[in-house]
């Protein structure tokens, strides 16, 4: 796909932009197309699963994705990783919504999630919420660890190795984001992951309750 970057999210009235992505659910692909005429769908954008973050948020959607089908809306998440780790990763953690993968980052652009480097400042200010995902994961690491051991010690408990390849990835990623499409292609609701808690508010999705409200509301 050809992504137009755009300068900011895309917001509720406007149209959501195409995208055909590789389907990690089912064989072939999947696009925004397959949804328009049909029903409503929710696309989640995250990084990489090489973020721990991600990999959790991707997994308690599951259980929304039952939830919000029950409305008449569907789920389709979408992840940065390359698709053969990807593909590698699902076989063995299979997925409870549709997935699909965009390595490059095009359709994150297209939605206008907001980029930025990850530095040594903001990853000393991430180490906290690190420790706290390990703990609550009660995988042990220690206080003083740095974000990228913790990652790598949760990787490991979830089954998925953090390589160089993936930290060379992820130092330049997004914020993820939130887009409920209706029938017709056009966004209705919309969430960019810290835009109203800032720092406290990275990693996080909106909650079930925030979810299926803007699900009735369409």
């Amino acid at each position: 796909m050809t992504a137009i970057e755009r300068p900011a999210p895309v917001q509720p009235g406007e149209p959501a932009p195409d995208f055909t992505l590789p389907a990690l659910h089912q064989e072939g692909q999947v696009s925004l197309a397959d949804y328009r005429g049909q029903r409503p769908v929710l696309l989640a954008l995250f990084r990489g699963l090489s973020c721990a973050f991600c990999r959790r948020n991707i997994a308690s959607l599951g259980s929304t994705h039952e939830k919000l089908q029950q409305l008449g809306v569907e789920t389709l998440a979408i992840t940065a990783s390359p698709v053969d780790r990807a593909r590698l990763y699902v076989r063995f953690h299979p997925a409870r919504l549709p997935l699909a993968t965009d390595p490059t980052m095009g359709t994150h652009r297209s939605y206008g999630l907001p980029k930025g480097d990850i530095t040594p400042q903001l990853m000393e200010q991430l180490q906290p919420m690190y420790v706290e995902l390990a703990r609550q994961k009660h995988t042990p690491v220690a206080e003083s660890a740095s974000v990228v051991e913790i990652s790598r010690a949760i990787g490991q408990a979830d089954g998925f190795e953090i390589t160089d390849a993936d930290w060379a990835v992820g130092s330049t990623s997004t914020l993820t984001g939130q887009f409920l499409v209706d029938q017709d292609g056009i966004v209705r609701w919309s969430n960019v992951e810290g835009a109203k808690d800032g720092l406290v508010g990275l990693g996080k999705i909106p909650s079930d309750e925030e979810l299926l409200a803007a699900a009735r509301a369409l």
